[in-house]
């Protein structure tokens, strides 16, 4: 296990200089490099400092949980951010509401002759250039008029600029692509074929760009040539040329609810590099000897020459893994024998598996949510896994390490878990009656297995994976290899989808070079690419569930007033987070809205207490909520508490029903939140082991 390293002394009045992140309440936590801990400023105290803004701080205090408080004395740089909101114009004045939860003043907009035409309750994309000492507000310019407020188009196209992302291609860019041509005979004539091999794609039903192929072939020796092929992405995109540019920027696609936006133009993605069947199309290949007892006796990696066979959607191939009829059955049904033991030998190995459900919208024409419905991993998906899995740690093996020489490479790289987070997860798993120790460091990973396995299909199963994922590192690109503790390899890396990852491109070059005998390359710039890298896939990551909880938010809007059965997921100061049973969904039971009592959170016990009844609501806890409303523009849905559920029996107990209190629950500045994300330190999201 990874320890904690001890925050340095400080004193009441150091001053550091750190990252504003602001929280939904206004206030702000100061993320400060090499601090261990962030600094808490009151909103009261932030000093006009935004989401994102390099601020100066100062300490004042320790606060009643042990955390530094501090003051804002300046800001020293602007985030330089857009925002994302709706405008408000009168006769006097134009103002933007700020969409999200992150912005706790509205921007005043001045009218400018020759900028857009401004349109009340038209979204808007706005810049922050003046906030002058003693102004109420900030003031800004509209960059974009996106449209109207509730247009599908215009909300998905709001998501990704409010997280800086394009959401389309300048024309440029798209001309520069449609340039790109076939291959000819001659670069087909120099590649390994493998156009008479038994070949095909295994996807998504929705996908539109196959980046990845298998083939299969019995050798005379009675083993197995495995092909794992991947679109040879960088034959067409050449470094340096806008599309590489383009690409490089951008560095991922991203998937919102409704829609993916691209990393590459169509003409890439959907066309010349997507690995459609019946068609010649250019691969950069990992080839693998191997027995039925997984040994591999050879490897080879090298470019090559396609023509898939087939392309199955993943239900397709899991009905002939459960016993249907279908195309290519036999070579289904060997890649996933060879893959489900691959599988249980990673796991022996000491991988770890999160196994927590997922959900899809099904939307109408119009984006409009009509349904929701759980996305379900069989052993079709598990099937493409491994082998992605094996391509991509022998890539790694050999770029990192090939000939015994070491060499700069990209890494996708995992931390082993915090020592204090993995002693709060055994603390939290407790209380659900199972033992956990993570004293023991070499058996972390087969303890969280054991107990994945044991929450299977329980209650409580979504809360405590969801808080196990939450214990460990976030995954990053490096070209520093310290391995990949999740997956239980020591070399990791991404070489499977280049039509969609930056990173792997880059590791496409680079074992391209290496196989020609080049010379190690500069480590340097590499590192830059892959900060870069790791930063935008945070961003996109944020963008998607930005996408879900509007998805979520708008599926709720007609079910006001209903009443659902769900668990608690989340504790703040302020509120009780809910997810709901069938669907996943989350809103939050406003502390105010809790009609019996006074609550505080008390984060020894993950509960809010009543103060005079000494009733708690904790983490996992079964509820009876009604929906109160939904709030686009914020993506929030609002509950209130009915009453508890009991474990055994099912039965509802009402809360008891008694008048409405004043007064606060806690100051909301004072947040801490078990279950949820907040500030700079966990704002890791989910966290992808892979």
């Amino acid at each position: 296990m990874k320890k904690k390293k001890d925050s340095p002394k400080k004193g009441i009045k150091e001053i550091f200089t750190g990252v504003a992140d602001m929280t939904s309440a206004g206030d702000v936590y100061v993320n400060v490099e090499g601090l261990e801990e962030d600094i808490f400023v009151d909103q009261r105290n932030t000093n006009r400092a935004l989401n994102g803004d390099v601020v100066e701080v100062r300490v004042t205090k320790r606060r009643r949980n042990g955390g530094l408080e501090g003051v804002v004395m300046a800001v020293l740089e602007r985030s330089k951010r857009n925002y994302v909101g709706v405008l408000d114009v009168s006769d006097h004045a134009v103002f933007v509401k700020v969409d999200g939860r992150k912005m706790p003043v509205d921007i005043y907009v001045r009218r400018v002759e020759d900028g857009p035409q401004l349109v009340d309750g038209q979204k808007v994309v706005v810049k922050i250039v003046d906030w002058q000492e003693g102004s109420r507000s900030p003031v800004g310019e509209v960059v974009e008029v996106l449209g109207d407020v509730g247009d599908n188009d215009v909300e998905m196209n709001a998501i990704m600029a409010e997280f800086d992302l394009p959401w389309e291609f300048e024309k440029r860019v798209e001309d520069a692509a449609e340039a790109i041509g076939e291959p000819d005979a001659a670069e087909i004539k120099k590649r390994r074929d493998f156009r008479g091999t038994t070949t095909f794609t295994i996807d998504p039903e929705d996908a539109k760009d196959f980046d990845d192929a298998l083939s299969i072939k019995q050798l005379a020796n009675g083993r197995w040539e495995i092909g794992v092929h991947i679109a040879d992405v960088t034959h067409y995109v050449t470094p340096g040329s806008v599309v590489d540019t383009e690409a490089e920027n951008r560095a991922t696609s991203v998937y919102l609810v409704d829609r993916t936006v691209p990393m590459l133009p169509e003409r890439l993605s959907n066309e010349l590099c997507s690995l459609r069947p019946d068609e010649d199309k250019l691969c950069f290949s990992a080839v693998f000897e191997m027995d039925d007892e997984l040994t591999i006796h050879s490897e080879w990696f090298g470019r090559t020459v396609i023509r898939s066979d087939r392309r199955f959607t993943y239900e397709e191939a899991q009905a002939i893994i459960e016993g249907g009829e279908g195309d290519f059955k036999a070579e289904i049904l060997k890649f996933n024998d060879l893959a489900q033991r691959m599988r249980a030998i990673r796991f022996k190995k000491g991988a770890i598996t999160f196994d927590r459900e997922e959900f899809k919208f099904r939307l109408d024409d119009n984006g409009k949510p009509l349904g929701v419905y759980h996305k379900v991993q069989k052993e079709s998906n598990q099937l493409i896994e491994e082998f992605m899995l094996l391509a991509n740690r022998r890539v790694a093996e050999y770029g990192g390490r090939g000939g015994g020489k070491k060499r700069t490479f990209v890494y996708r790289v995992h931390d082993q878990p915090d020592e204090e987070k993995l002693l709060k997860f055994s603390d939290f798993v407790i209380r659900f009656g199972y033992y956990f120790r993570p004293d023991r460091v070499k058996d972390v990973s087969r303890q969280m297995n054991d107990l994945m396995a044991k929450i299977k299909g329980k209650s409580e199963e979504n809360v405590i994976s969801t808080l196990a994922i939450r214990t460990m590192a976030k995954a990053v690109y490096s070209t520093e290899n310290i391995g990949h503790y999740g997956l239980a390899f020591p070399y990791y890396t991404h070489f499977t989808s280049p039509i969609r990852r930056y990173p792997d491109m880059m590791v496409h070059r680079l074992l391209a070079h290496y196989l020609d005998g080049g010379k190690s390359v500069d480590k340097v710039r590499y590192e830059e690419l892959c900060d870069h890298s790791s930063d935008m896939e945070v961003r996109a990551a944020d963008a998607e569930r930005a996408s879900v909880k509007y998805k979520m938010a708008e599926y709720m809007l007609d079910k006001v007033g209903q009443e659902f059965n769900g668990h608690i997921s989340g504790i703040t100061d302020w509120g009780i987070y809910v997810e709901l049973e069938e669907s996943l969904i989350e809103g939050m039971v406003s502390m105010r809205d809790v009609a019996d009592d006074f609550y505080r959170f008390d984060e020894n016990i993950y509960a809010a207490v009543g103060q005079s009844n000494g009733r708690k609501f904790t983490l996992g806890d079964l509820v009876r909520i009604k929906v109160k409303g939904a709030d686009l523009g914020r993506r929030i849905i609002d509950f209130t508490l009915v009453g508890t559920i009991d474990f055994e029996t099912g039965k509802v107990n009402p809360l008891p029903e008694v008048g409405l209190r004043d007064g606060g629950f806690g100051r909301r500045g004072d947040e801490k939140v078990v279950g949820k994300k907040r500030g700079r330190r966990e704002k890791t999201r989910r966290n992808t082991l892979k």
